[in-house]
């Protein structure tokens, strides 16, 4: 599903016009991007939590030449999903 796909269907669930419904998913990402660079955490229940895990910094090797490389350390976003999403999924 494309962002614009879901665009459309939260406008027709929440029976609001389309340009209300593309600031409302915009706001929603914008406001996880917000948060997320902070440091900080959204857990949104029975749904899931995204957070900013801190990978460290390690060894690694070029696949084509075989030469050891650093790879630095970096901060990545990640989503744990929730139990009442899981179990829907199932």
């Amino acid at each position: 599903m494309t962002k614009s796909e879901v665009i459309d269907k939260v406008a027709k669930e929440a029976k609001i016009p389309r340009a209300a419904a593309e600031r409302a998913v915009n706001s929603f990402t914008a406001t996880i991007t917000e948060v997320l660079k902070t440091g900080d955490k959204i857990t949104l229940p029975g749904f899931g939590t995204f957070q900013v895990s801190n990978r460290s910094a390690r060894k690694g090797r070029n696949p084509r030449t075989g030469q050891e490389i650093d790879i630095p350390a970096v901060k990545i976003p990640k989503f744990k999903v929730g139990k009442g999403l899981k179990d829907a999924v199932r």
